[in-house]
This record gives C-alpha cells, structure tokens and sequence, in this order.
C-alpha cells in the first residue's frame, strides 16, 4: 500500500496544529518517509512518548497503508540540536 506525501502532511498538521512538518518520501514511492515534527505539544514528553503520540495521529495508516517511518521529534526550544 502507499499514501500520498499530501495525505500523510494533512493528517499530521490536523494532529500537530501551529507546528513545523516536514515530510519526506525517502524511496520515491509514496510508502517509505522521513517526518520531522518539531511541536509545543511534546514538551515535558520523552522521546518514546512523542513518537507514541504520532503513531497514535496516524492510526490505522501506520499498521495498513505506510510501510516505513522514520521520525525525528523535538520541541522548539531543541532547535536543530539533533
């Protein structure tokens, strides 16, 4: 299965209001993407915790639609620290 990088950006910035995404198709096919979220909402939150939180967003497209994520998650105050 593949969604489209549009899709995958629509349902993050509908669970991630007001917060920097970036989305990126690492294969090309629409099946493999990078997503950088950098979000007030993961303060206090461990690493663990933020990524559960996307998962959660995602739903059943993580287990029926996207083959691979890779995600980097960070509040703003971590900048470009990672």
């Amino acid at each position: 299965m593949a969604i489209p990088q549009s899709e995958l950006e629509k349902l993050l910035n509908i669970a991630f209001p007001n917060s920097q995404i970036l989305v990126q198709d690492l294969m090309g096919d629409q099946d493999h993407y990078k997503a950088t979220i950098v979000s007030d909402l993961f303060q206090g939150k461990s690493r663990l915790q933020q990524h559960q939180m996307v998962y959660r967003a995602l739903g059943d497209v993580m287990v029926s639609t996207l083959h691979a994520l890779t995600l980097d998650t960070k509040v703003p105050s971590e900048g470009s620290k990672r």
